[in-house]
């Protein structure tokens, strides 16, 4: 990709909807239902961008996501939500995948949360359970951050200790508190899909440390960390990884799994993005 259709796709978003504020949240699988159940910020005519108009944009592929950029308000407070990401299994390169994250940093976005469904691991994990990302393990040699680098998006060689970070989980902890809701951590372990890990890569997994496995996320919060964005990631366990359950995996059960804590999720976040800094 070249600067000049990061830019692009920067100034398009801005000229269609002006003040996009600072804080982004993606909606990754099975939590696309929350695109409905917040205000939208500003009349029907501005308050979405399909991704397949932004210039330069990748466009989702899965159907459970929408790809749509939508404009909401929480407690008058602006929010862009981004209902669908994409995947390296869809055929994006990492860099692709991560394109939109240099987009917000472009806009001016400090405030980034991600969210997916994963598989568990950890024992102390169940089916249902929302996790807060700690760190993450990607075992492919991929990267967003290989090939030309701009400086606009950060340093070449950057720290990676306090990607997600510390100072946004114990917001998130002290939210989910108060909701009287146990709030797990884990450790976020990316496998490039589109099929379903082995029960020998889960155990291989298990032992060096992944609480969670999944598709998504790993790239795009490297790019976030580049551009020295605030990161919190938030997986919803929607079913136990291959070896762990009986049964075999499919897709219709992640997006079911996802739906049904959908009220959970939707509440806990909004007591977090009350709480980020404007």
């Amino acid at each position: 990709m070249k600067l000049w259709e990061y830019r692009e796709s920067a100034d398009y978003i801005q000229k269609r909807a002006g003040i996009v504020g600072e804080t982004a949240v993606v909606l990754g699988s099975g939590f696309g239902i929350l695109s409905d159940e917040l205000e939208d910020s500003r009349d029907a005519a501005c308050t979405e961008i399909p991704y397949s108009e932004i210039p330069h944009f990748p466009v989702s592929t899965n159907p459970s996501h929408a790809g749509r950029l939508l404009f909401k308000q929480i407690n008058g407070r602006q929010i862009l939500l981004l209902s669908g990401r994409f995947h390296y299994y869809e055929g994006y390169s990492a860099e692709q995948v991560a394109y939109y994250v240099r987009v917000l940093h472009l806009l001016g976005i400090k405030n980034l949360v991600l969210t997916n469904a994963a598989g568990g691991i950890g024992e102390h994990l169940q089916v249902g359970d929302l996790v807060l990302i700690r760190d993450h393990i990607k075992l492919c040699a991929q990267s967003p951050a290989i090939g030309s680098h701009f400086p606009a998006f950060g340093e070449r060689f950057f720290d990676m200790t306090d990607t997600y970070s510390t100072h946004l989980r114990e917001i998130a902890k002290n939210c989910a508190r108060q909701m009287g809701y146990d709030l797990k951590e884990g450790v976020y372990a990316f496998m490039a899909g589109p099929q379903y890990e082995t029960p020998a890569e889960i155990r291989a997994l298990k032992i060096l440390g992944a609480d969670l496995v999944g598709m998504s996320t790993v790239f795009e919060a490297i790019a976030a960390r580049q551009c020295r964005m605030n990161l919190l990631g938030l997986s919803c366990v929607t079913n136990l990884a291959a070896g762990i359950a009986s049964g075999e995996l499919a897709d219709g059960e992640v997006i079911e799994q996802a739906s049904q804590i959908a009220n959970t999720a939707k509440e806990l976040l909004t007591r977090i993005l009350c709480h980020l800094k404007p």
